[in-house]
């Protein structure tokens, strides 16, 4: 890197380099000379050397340098010299669009070159074979290798000059100056991907510049300049686009439009508006948004009306006619009838929005879509005599297709208007800012709602028509289209009707089953019913409902007497009711009227304070007005003085003369005097250069004579300075000689003294190291010493880790599987005491069938004879052979009768063989615990055994036994 000790040696350095033909290593110096922070103060050969750099930037093609350099010379001009930052961006901007008309007009040439009539004379073999392989054209080849690279380097200048003046309040008309040259660029060369790119990179400058709004030199968009300046780049913006048919980027323009004037909060002017609602329509129009499109040249035209002085009556009658036939286009029913409720507010945001941009504010607790809507536009038309303005076949077709009922001929009565609006149209002469206007793009949607009304007017008056017959009555499509037509009017609920081809009919009605009615056949078939018990019982008459009411007359008059007096109290509070608000309304009369005074006494005092402040005002005028024509005077005087003085001409007499008019002379003449002393100080400036330039040349050879002599001088006194050096030097090494002799004969003892000391320092190194050694030794051992303590109580931590661990995982498996079998255990006898338990109220009822039995043979037996007392010991007896057979014999009885063997049972025994029965074994612990459930109260004492081998019985209560159970696992 190259340093300079002034800037115009660099631009010298480039020059000579340039001269060689090394542009690249010219435009190296020149660029590090600008990035150096060495030149950060502004001077004037700054600037040219900018140029030169730029020069070279751009026929190198180089934007990458071209924008460091431009961002390095903002830094250092920005508070200092913009006007020197503008001139050097547009000397850029203007050598950049040069090179690149250059490179177009070389193509043109190129191709108009190309133009011979024996194309294979002239063309060598290698562009037959080129264009053969690559398949081009020649202007397609020589735009790619000519123009392209040049439209690159242009489009890259744009975005550079864009990036560095985006925040600069200084030089907003430079920046909007270079995006007006890059729309026109994109224009100019259909260049579609750019103009996006560029409107992107605008909008991202105004976003970031509302973001950060502390930088210091941001531009004010409050202020008129600014925002008028901005307003026109996004103008410029809207118009290419939709030039360009970009229209969904026209409509981005728009709302970039609406959110500037929503930001700085002020009205553009009426001009800029009329461009404005223009390219609204356009934009509506292309998306079919026929309702918007219409509301937007009901403003267009609201705006020509008012602010448009010049408009002719012809233009405004065309203007009219094309804000009718917008609202005609619009279809007459609601899309959104059967949308879901997402769909119906997005629909809702989007109407909002739209309206927004159009100019009508919708509250969002209002439905957009019901304050914008078809019916509300025709009717403002009507009211705002937007109507009566159009043409008269504008306002035929509208009582046509609004207001009369004509099924028949509908069509025939609007094709020749519909001919005659085609026919209308052009360009408007007192609106330049119109684009022309064409009423024929109505036609196709007026067409359409023709037929939507043909059907409607046709749906009243036939049920069933015939195809053809309809087809007649259109004239303007094919049935195939109705039919579509249709399809969409049934849709959205316009028109009810139906198509049957196999009988080639056109049915209308309500054919479904939510049809009114079906809806409404309940209530009427309630209505003739109701006339039906009309009929079958009449009302009866007077003379009946007196002979009724004569029986009870002294009720009816009591009743009578209480309904007069409840009348009266009635008649009485509303005369009461009325006299209060007969007072009120006094009352209030006198409060509007006091206040009514009150305000006009107000009025009167401030009409005379304003008119005592307009006369003090008035008064403060005067005196201003005298002391500045006094000053004026005063000015005068003096001024003739110095026109005297300077002998200058005097003023004419009878002038009129002002402060303002004597300031402007004064500074005129003082301005005059500052020329002049200009050039005085120019001319002396010329003279003192000529007389340096003089002394220069006469002492140029006398500082060559000097310098000479000075050589000769320069040169002896150099000799003189080596000779004496030289003898020096040899009387210096004769003595260091002497000296190196003098002390040879001291070398042995140095040598001895030397051994000496290196021994000593030999023996006091070797005992510190063996010392040092013995110590690590040490230290070594103890913490080899640690180390295995801390692993032995490590592993014995460890053992008695996994010692314990295993102890417990050994007990929880045991407790677990001592679960385990407590549960089977249970399991096991829960099961044999439910099997007991079930055998026992088996015996139960064994014995309660048998009881009955028995009670039934005891109550027949009471007119028998007596039973034999021998039976029952018998039966007894054989109790034991007899359970072989079937018959049911307790355990203990079985174990009695074994004992005791075939004795013959006591009369006592017999007696009480069903009230003595013994109990159930010991191990039955369900025969223990039935206590009150018996079902009989004779058996209330049973013997139960004693303990086990005890035979001794034991007289216990039937409520259960006297002790407790032994407790179960």
């Amino acid at each position: 890197m190259a340093h300079f000790a002034k800037p115009e040696n660099a631009l010298k350095r480039a020059d000579e380099l340039i001269n060689v033909g090394q542009k690249q290593d010219a435009l190296q110096a020149l660029h590090d000379l600008i990035t150096s922070k060495r030149y950060r103060a502004w001077q004037k050969p700054l600037e040219k050397i900018m140029f030169k750099y730029l020069d070279l930037c751009v026929d190198l093609k180089r934007g990458r340098f071209a924008k460091d350099g431009l961002i390095q010379y903002r830094i250092v001009c920005q508070q200092v010299n913009v006007s020197s930052l503008e001139e050097v961006i547009k000397h850029f901007l203007h050598l950049s669009t040069d090179k690149a008309e250059q490179a177009r007009s070389q193509a043109d040439a190129l191709e108009e070159a190309l133009d011979v009539d024996d194309l294979e004379a002239d063309r060598k073999p290698e562009d037959l074979q080129l264009s053969i392989v690559s398949g081009e054209k020649g202007k397609d080849r020589s735009d790619r290798e000519l123009v392209t690279p040049w439209f690159k380097f242009l489009w890259e200048t744009y975005r550079t000059v864009l990036e560095i003046l985006r925040n600069n309040s200084k030089l907003e008309a430079l920046y909007a100056m270079t995006a007006h040259k890059a729309f026109q660029f994109c224009k100019q060369y259909k260049r579609t991907t750019e103009f996006r790119r560029l409107c992107e990179i605008i909008r991202n400058h105004l976003a970031n510049l509302n973001k950060y709004r502390d930088q210091r030199d941001r531009p004010d968009l409050s202020a008129p300049e600014s925002l008028q300046l901005y307003l026109d780049t996004r103008f410029d913006q809207l118009k290419v686009a939709t030039e360009l048919g970009l229209w969904q980027e026209a409509f981005r323009s728009v709302e970039d439009i609406y959110g500037l004037m929503c930001m700085v909060k002020k009205t553009p002017k009426s001009s800029l508006l009329m461009v404005y609602y223009s390219k609204l329509t356009e934009i509506f129009w292309i998306s079919s948004s026929h309702l918007y499109h219409a509301y937007a040249w009901f403003k267009l035209f609201s705006l020509q009306k008012n602010f448009n002085k010049n408009l002719s009556q012809k233009d405004l009658q065309l203007i009219a006619s094309s804000v009718v036939l917008a609202a005609l286009s619009v279809p007459p029913f609601d899309r959104s009838q059967s949308a879901s409720h997402m769909e119906l507010e997005n629909e809702k945001e989007r109407n909002l929005r739209m309206a927004n941009l159009i100019g009508f504010n919708l509250e969002p607790k209002f439905e957009g879509r019901d304050m914008l809507s078809r019916s509300a536009l025709l009717s403002e038309l009507v009211s705002r005599g937007v109507l009566s303005c159009a043409s008269q076949e504008v306002k035929d077709l509208f009582h046509v297709l609004e207001h009369e009922f004509h099924p028949l001929d509908l069509g025939s009565k609007i094709q020749p208007l519909l001919e005659k609006i085609s026919k209308s149209g052009g360009k408007l002469s007192s609106a330049p800012s119109l684009p022309e206007v064409q009423l024929s793009q109505y036609v196709p949607s007026l067409e359409k709602l023709a037929t939507l009304r043909l059907l409607q007017q046709v749906s009243k008056i036939y049920q069933t028509i015939r195809i053809e017959s309809l087809s007649q009555l259109v004239p303007f499509f094919e049935f195939s289209v109705v039919e579509k037509i249709s399809v969409d009017a049934v849709k959205n609920s316009f028109v009810a009707m139906k198509v049957d081809h196999m009988k080639g009919v056109v049915i209308f009605g309500n054919l479904g089953i939510e049809s009114d009615g079906l809806k409404d056949h309940l209530a009427v078939f309630a209505e003739c019913l109701s006339k039906v018990r009309a009929m079958l019982y009449p009302v009866p008459s007077k003379a009946s409902k007196l002979g009724g009411i004569v029986p009870n007359l002294a009720d009816t008059v009591e009743k009578e007497h209480k309904r007069l007096l409840a009348r009266k109290s009635i008649i009485e509070k509303r005369k009461e009711d009325q006299e209060r608000q007969q007072l009120e309304m006094e009352r209030e009369e006198e409060q509007k009227r006091l206040k009514l005074q009150r305000l006009t006494e107000e009025a009167e005092q401030k009409r005379l304070a304003a008119e005592l402040q307009e006369r003090r005002k008035q008064r403060i005028l005067r005196e201003i007005e005298e002391k500045e024509l006094e000053e004026a005077q005063a000015l005068l005087e003096d001024t003739e003085k110095r026109m005297k003085k300077g002998k200058k001409k005097t003023l004419l007499d009878g002038e009129k003369v002002t402060k303002q008019t004597v300031m402007e002379r004064a500074l005129t003449e003082q301005l005059k005097e500052r020329q002049e002393m200009e050039k005085k100080l120019q001319k002396l400036a010329k003279t003192m250069d000529y007389l340096e330039r003089a002394k220069r040349e006469e002492a140029a050879p006398l500082i060559e004579a000097a310098y000479q002599r000075r050589l000769v001088e320069e040169r002896e006194f150099y000799e003189r300075e080596q000779q004496r050096e030289v003898e020096l030097s040899r009387e210096r090494h004769e003595s260091d000689l002497k000296e190196k002799n003098r002390l040879s004969r001291m070398l042995e003892f140095k040598e001895t003294f030397q051994g000496e000391v290196i021994s000593r320092r030999q023996a006091e190194f070797d005992r510190i190291r063996t010392e040092r050694e013995e110590r690590i030794s040490q230290i070594i051992r103890a913490r080899k010493q640690e180390r295995d303590i801390k692993r032995k109580q490590m592993y014995y931590l460890t053992s008695e880790e996994e010692r314990i661990r295993k102890l417990q995982e050994e007990e929880e498996a045991r407790k677990l599987e001592e679960a385990e079998k407590r549960k089977k255990q249970e399991a096991e006898h829960k099961a044999k005491m439910d099997e007991i338990a079930e055998k026992q109220r088996q015996r139960e009822r064994e014995l309660e069938e048998k009881e009955k039995k028995r009670r039934e043979e005891v109550l027949k037996g009471t007119d028998a004879p007596p039973a034999r007392p021998a039976e029952p010991a018998v039966a007894t007896a054989a109790g034991p052979p007899a359970s072989g057979a079937g018959k049911y014999v307790p355990r203990f009885k079985r174990q009695t009768a074994e004992a005791s063997g075939p004795a013959a049972p006591t009369p006592a025994a017999e007696a009480d063989r069903w009230a003595n029965r013994g109990p159930p074994p010991a191990d039955d612990h369900w025969g223990s615990n039935r206590g009150p459930s018996q079902k009989s109260d004779r058996w209330t004492d049973r013997w139960v055994p004693g303990p086990r081998g005890s035979d001794r019985p034991k007289r216990r209560s039937p409520f259960g036994s006297s002790k407790p159970r032994p407790a179960q696992r």
